[in-house]
């Protein structure tokens, strides 16, 4: 969408994103007269936001002295306290070594949050449940802080046991006036990162609502906030508020904000870093609606509810097609998602009169979404947003844990579901074989009045019959209950619109034949003694390998760290062993499924 586009060096983002010497040279290069920063990389870096200054280069966020006060976790939390701002009981300092973090979370009492005194996006935070948990969250937190941000500093707060994440969107000019947009609910998150959001949330009252709005609003005077800026809060069951952050800048879940209350966040903040006064007060800012947003993202869902994913895009296609759908994305068909960013692949909006409505919508966009080539994590935000408790509103930051203990396993199937995609297996078996007899002349048994099939799925095989020719609408039998398919299926599109017993649906459709006739070859899985061998769940770049051959490891100690789209993962012993072989060393990139240490 971009009219110029500058290479501001490769891909790793200390070379790139975070190199700021690259990115003025590109401003010089181009001319450019301001720099909106995204949502993250420089956007909250007050030293970045200087140098453009110096260049005579509009910001276009809030000044540096917003940026400072309000990215620093530790004198954020002081200067909410000063405006009267609800705050979570912690250590209002700098933690300088684990055995500090370690005696500070003893005093304010376990659990505690260690957070990165400049980070957000959930890098840099380890929840902590003991003294060992402290030790290793301070060396990871402090690790991570310094790998995204460029900023180990850290610090220490009490951990507020399943709580709901409801932030807060400000506005304000350089004119003294600010004004709070109503909240989004942001509880659905794994690894601290949020997941599936919405706004408005279906837990606040009216008066919650705006004792939370003008909080914001007071902290965003006492810094003489400018721009469009987040002001998270953690809200307990009875409703009770607590400051969490503020975030000076844009958010990546704003769109739904833009939805309910009809502007443009982006726009406003233009207008804002020109020095125009807002043109709305609080009275005119309405929630018109309902909207939600799920992070489409290249994971893999089944691995922790979301481990990276890397690979090509080899088809791509948004479901733009339906109404109220809006999807922000970075990529394109053929794009790469790398090892070195984010793996979000987009971010998915939908929008509706009434919640019921949204979520609705939400469904069919889901169901219209083709990614391939890479994982990604639609599965599980399809059953998040169809689970009863999620549809209900009982959901806290812990709703993934919760509601799948031993992890996403996928959909399951009950009766109906499976004896419906049985039926539309074998009309689409048929629809393929009329194919093939038409294009390729092959008169093979299509030729017969009835066809009866032999089915299988998991560990059962099941009786199917249906008529043929197919029509358009046909009753087809399995195990004697019967089920009405119709739709008109144009094979080569990735997806294939039907209607089963009445009820509109749509699913994608690979080249299902094909994939099942290679299957047959494919070489059964051996099992692995995985106590004896470490592999790498996922691609990332060694970071630390912590034993050598002949060591021998205690269960639960850490043998190496892998890190992946700026997140460091912690591998560790499952039993106590000794070390026989080690295939990685610091810097090197591992594939998912790499033998990293062996065990004897």
């Amino acid at each position: 969408m971009a009219d110029e586009a500058v290479c501001v060096g490769p891909a790793p983002t200390n070379k790139s994103y975070l190199n700021m010497d690259a990115i003025m040279d590109a401003i010089r290069l181009t001319g450019a007269q301001a720099v909106h920063p995204g949502y993250g990389f420089l956007s909250e870096n007050k030293v970045f936001a200087k140098r453009l200054a110096a260049e005579g280069v509009m910001f276009i966020g809030p000044d540096t002295h917003a940026i400072h006060a309000m990215g620093d976790k530790i004198e954020s939390k002081l200067i909410a306290k000063a405006a009267k701002v609800n705050t979570i009981p912690g250590f209002d300092g700098v933690v300088k070594t684990a055995e500090d973090a370690v005696k500070i979370a003893q005093e304010i009492g376990y659990p505690v949050m260690i957070k990165a005194s400049a980070g957000g996006g959930g890098k840099g935070m380890r929840i902590a449940w003991n003294d060992e948990e402290t030790r290793e969250g301070f060396r990871f937190s402090s690790q991570e802080a310094a790998s995204s941000f460029g900023d180990d500093r850290l610090l220490i707060e009490k951990y507020i046991d399943n709580p709901r994440h409801i932030e807060i969107q400000v506005l304000a000019d350089k004119h003294g006036n600010a004004l709070w947009l109503n909240e989004r609910e942001c509880s659905i998150q794994r690894r601290n990162q949020k997941v599936v959001e919405e706004a408005p949330s279906t837990f606040l009252d009216p008066v919650t609502r705006r004792a939370m709005g003008e909080q914001a609003v007071q902290l965003a005077k006492a810094v003489e906030y400018s721009s469009a800026g987040t002001v998270e809060f953690l809200v307990d069951s009875k409703k009770n508020f607590y400051f969490l952050e503020m975030n000076t800048r844009l958010q990546v879940e704003h769109p739904i904000t833009e939805c309910i209350t009809g502007l443009d966040l982006v726009e406003q903040m233009i207008r804002v870093a020109k020095g125009y006064r807002l043109n709305h007060k609080q009275e005119d800012i309405p929630i018109n609606g309902w909207a939600i947003e799920s992070r489409v993202y290249a994971e893999d869902p089944y691995k922790s509810f979301g481990l990276p994913s890397i690979g090509r895009l080899s088809q791509y296609q948004e479901p733009l097609n339906l109404s109220n759908v809006r999807v922000d994305s970075g990529i394109q068909e053929g794009s790469d998602i790398s090892i070195y960013y984010d793996p979000m692949i987009s971010k998915l909006v939908t929008y509706g009169a009434t919640r019921a409505e949204a979520l609705g919508k939400m469904e069919a966009a889901l169901d219209n979404y083709v990614i391939r080539g890479v994982t990604h994590n639609i599965p599980l935000l399809r059953e998040i947003i169809t689970h009863p408790r999620f549809i209900s509103g009982d959901i806290s930051t812990n709703f993934l844990p919760e509601v799948y203990p031993e992890g996403f396993k996928g959909h399951q199937l009950d009766v109906t579901e499976r004896r419906e995609l049985l039926a539309s297996a074998a009309a689409l078996y048929i629809t393929a074989q009329l194919r093939s007899q038409k294009v390729l002349g092959n008169l093979s048994p299509v030729e017969w009045n009835q066809w009866e099939l032999h089915a299988e799925l998991g560990e059962g095989g099941f009786f199917v019959a249906l008529n043929v020719p197919f029509s358009v609408c046909e009753q087809v039998e399995v195990d004697g209950e019967k089920v009405e398919v119709s739709g008109q299926w144009n094979l080569a599109s990735p997806l294939l619109p039907w209607r089963l017993d009445g009820f509109h649906s749509c699913c994608p459709c690979l080249h299902f034949m094909l994939a099942a006739e290679l299957n047959s070859y494919m070489p059964e899985k051996v099992s692995e003694d995985t106590s004896s061998i470490l592999r790498s769940p996922m691609p990332g770049t060694v970071v630390a390998v912590s034993v050598k051959p002949g060591d021998t490891v205690a269960e639960g100690q850490e043998i190496c760290v892998i890190e992946a789209m700026k997140m460091q993962n912690s591998l560790t012993a499952v039993k106590q062993a000794k070390v026989k072989n080690v295939h990685c060393k610091p810097g090197e990139t591992v594939g998912e499924g790499d033998l990293l240490v062996e065990l004897e």
